[in-house]
């Protein structure tokens, strides 16, 4: 019965999409911010492969991580669950043996499935269920195994490691620029599979490759072939509180404060940082990964193979260069929690969509299973985003999320950036803090994209506040989400400020009272 009942999923499925089970390439970049594409109107940035998917495929143009952190980020893509479900909080703890991935369940229905690149939760490289063939390093890796023969020369990385790569058990040396032999690695397993002579199409088992870059993780280091390509081009910092006062309205105290430490401009990385310079790096640094996207799709093209592979390109969180003063992630403003996300699948999704609906990296294992045939677990907080961008649509309404859960656990590593909660709507978001004493957060997207005036102490907005803060709950409420996660010390702290650097902030002018008589 259970069979049957699988069967007739999968052919309802089937019908829908009006496609046969795709192979699948995912393909996932490290701290790829949404707006880091030629597509999206970037001054220089160049990436004409990554601008094809898009020409082709579907741009989620409102696609989100709901925890902006790397191992978080990267457990909730393989289980589908939020942080507070799966309990990977930091970039130290691997994740629970208790959780499924979603490749245990391809496996299940007939996928071969292989993993290539940065697995990054807890401190291995060892081989993961639900994969049969593993390439992949520890911790952060390098973009470099040699101490000279980059033209950029970075600086310490916390995890860095130059152990090489774990390739089925065996230890093999890293031998070059990492996006460049993983997709080495990548290609290496795929073109057997996509080779046209042998076994006919339909005896092949279908399989899914999930190729996950180093890049374009910090310190950002590109291959010398394109260092200082950038170099010349104009670049504009964003404004800030700290030097267009006039322009924000009741910063958080942690934010000011946070400018002086590891995570902000004034003592970026323990360094008097040139933000030009870092961030003309990281645009060089992300052509390499162009380039690797374009290898693998121009490889499965050739072969005939391209048409009936679903590949989905996104980045496990944003990057702030200096937008509230901030560096790096963890927050939930735009720039931190908003990511590319896109989708190519001719058999099943449209070409050259746009969906504006609210997509999450929770939603990309459900999503993979529906395409796969396989039943969704109830365990999953995710939903399959296909019907929103289905070539053959059932003609049904389809319901979707008119805000998403957003957030982020205080870690002793990196104790500037609190306990954060958020609900992110169309128009407004409502950002919550736990554990500080300071103001909350409230936003008019609409009016105010770059986020500067918060609106929580405006008494126009009371309402919205109020009313947001009870949906945010029975959102946490409603996932299991009303405690917090608690893991072991471990790594280095990182709570310096710089001498002779920007002071403690004050509290805003409204948190101050005269004293009175009664207590109240």
């Amino acid at each position: 019965m259970k069979f049957l009942l699988f069967f007739l999923s999968l052919t309802v499925l089937t019908v829908e999409l009006g496609a046969a089970r795709p192979n699948i390439l995912l393909i996932l970049t490290d701290d790829h911010r949404w707006d880091a594409l030629s597509a999206k109107g970037h001054p220089f940035l160049e990436t004409p492969n990554l601008d094809r998917l898009l020409q082709e495929g579907v741009d989620f143009t409102n696609a989100f991580v709901t925890t902006s952190l790397c191992s978080p980020s990267r457990a909730s893509i393989i289980t589908g669950r939020y942080a507070h479900n799966h309990g990977v909080v930091d970039n130290y703890h691997p994740v629970r043996d208790d959780l499924v991935f979603f490749p245990e369940l391809l496996q299940k229905v007939g996928y071969e499935t292989a993993f290539v690149g940065k697995w990054h939760m807890g401190d291995t490289d060892e081989k993961q269920r639900g994969f049969d063939h593993w390439v992949s390093f520890k911790g952060q890796g390098v973009y470099w195994p040699f101490d000279e023969g980059l033209k950029v020369k970075g600086r310490y990385v916390p995890q860095a490691n130059r152990t090489g790569f774990n390739v089925n058990g065996t230890r093999v040396a890293q031998k070059g620029y990492i996006t460049d032999e993983l997709t080495d690695y990548a290609l290496e397993w795929m073109r057997p599979r996509i080779e046209t002579g042998g076994d006919k199409p339909e005896n092949r088992k279908p399989w899914f490759l999930y190729v996950s870059h180093k890049a374009v993780h910090a310190d950002f280091l590109p291959p010398n072939r394109h260092a200082f390509k950038y170099e010349k081009e104009p670049f504009q910092p964003p404004a800030t509180w700290a030097d267009k006062p006039e322009a924000f309205r009741d910063v958080p105290r942690w934010v000011q404060n946070q400018r002086n430490s590891r995570h902000g401009v004034e003592f970026a990385y323990y360094m008097n940082l040139d933000l030009e310079k870092y961030y003309k790096r990281y645009c060089e640094t992300i052509v390499a990964v162009d380039e690797s996207v374009g290898r693998l799709v121009e490889a499965m093209n050739a072969k005939g193979a391209l048409e009936n592979t679903l590949v989905i390109y996104m980045g496990d969180n944003g990057f702030l260069f200096g937008e509230h003063g901030l560096i790096d992630k963890r927050c939930a403003y735009e720039e931190s929690m908003r990511i590319p996300m896109i989708a190519r699948w001719p058999g099943g999704l449209k070409s050259g969509a746009k969906v504006q609906q609210m997509v999450a990296n929770i939603d990309v294992a459900p999503t993979l299973l529906a395409a796969a045939g396989s039943s969704i677990p109830d365990s999953m907080d995710g939903r399959n985003f296909l019907p929103l961008a289905a070539r053959a649509p059932s003609g049904e309404k389809v319901e979707w999320r008119r805000e998403l859960l957003y957030e982020y656990y205080w870690e002793r590593n990196y104790p500037q950036t609190p306990t954060v909660h958020a609900l992110r709507g169309d128009r407004f978001k409502y950002i919550r803090y736990h554990g500080i004493w300071d103001v909350d957060e409230l936003y008019d997207l609409e009016s105010d994209p770059r986020e500067q005036k918060n609106l929580i102490n405006d008494p126009a907005y009371k309402g919205q506040v109020e009313e947001m803060n009870k949906r945010l709950f029975a959102q946490l409420e409603a996932t299991s989400g009303m405690s917090i996660p608690l893991l072991g010390d471990r790594g280095k702290q990182f709570y310096h400020r710089k001498i002779d650097g920007g002071k403690g902030a004050p509290f805003p002018s409204w948190f101050y009272r005269p004293a009175g008589t009664d207590g109240k």
